[in-house]
């Protein structure tokens, strides 16, 4: 059994891509802050037959990211399938001529960092079962910058760079990096926006392999 970690895992998106793929025999590790979030979503997935494990991680700290990592893959199995989608905090979203230096040093920790922590983790470990895909889930102002989200705009164009760049380093190696951009709010009252139906298309990123950026909607002219 091979697993999908998900860092930013909670009761939305987190545990609806946790089902689609433990329904496709995937273990899941589930990684947040909080452990008793992660152990109530662990619970639930074990309940409904699934094999699952929590572990905590600071994605602003890449030691605490590599150690969780490292722990799900010695517990439930390689990780075939990394997701990185935590939350950004609010502080993280400033008007832009209200923002300082220092206001982009969490953004950017939280955004380029932690990715590049967790996938330098967990790329040896997919060349070892010789395939894999790591899943990036970004807000619209990742492609549009947004004036009053001055930080997650441009940490999520670093991010979105870095993972463009190991989308074209790691596609001889059949690892997949793609990135799901969601312009609009999750689970808003549109069943095309319910975190089920976004876990569906992240499966679809995972098993077609196709281009690196996929949209769940355009975005608003």
């Amino acid at each position: 059994m091979t697993t999908i970690a998900i860092i930013g895992a909670g009761r939305g998106l987190g545990l609806a891509v946790a089902r689609r793929f433990a329904r496709e025999g995937f273990a899941v590790a589930l990684v947040a802050r909080n452990q008793g979030r992660v152990d109530d979503l662990a619970a639930t997935l074990q309940s409904e037959g699934h094999t699952a494990a929590g572990y905590t991680a600071d994605v602003r700290d890449g030691d605490s990211i590599r150690s969780a990592l490292e722990r799900a893959s010695a517990d439930l199995g390689p990780i075939e399938v990394l997701q990185y989608s935590p939350l950004p905090a609010k502080e993280f979203m400033r008007p832009v001529l209200e923002t300082t230096e220092a206001d982009l040093v969490g953004p950017i920790e939280f955004s380029v960092y932690g990715p590049v922590a967790a996938a330098r983790q967990v790329i040896p470990g997919m060349r070892a079962i010789g395939h894999g895909t790591l899943l990036f889930v970004n807000g619209g102002s990742a492609v549009r910058p947004g004036a009053r989200v001055t930080g997650t705009s441009v940490a999520f164009a670093g991010e979105s760079a870095y993972a463009q760049l190991l989308h074209d380093a790691l596609a001889a190696e059949s690892i997949h990096v793609g990135q799901i951009i969601i312009p609009f709010g999750i689970d808003d009252g549109d069943p095309a926006h319910s975190a089920e139906s976004l876990a569906d298309r992240l499966w679809s990123i995972h098993a077609d392999r196709g281009e690196f950026r996929v949209y769940a909607e355009a975005l608003p002219s």
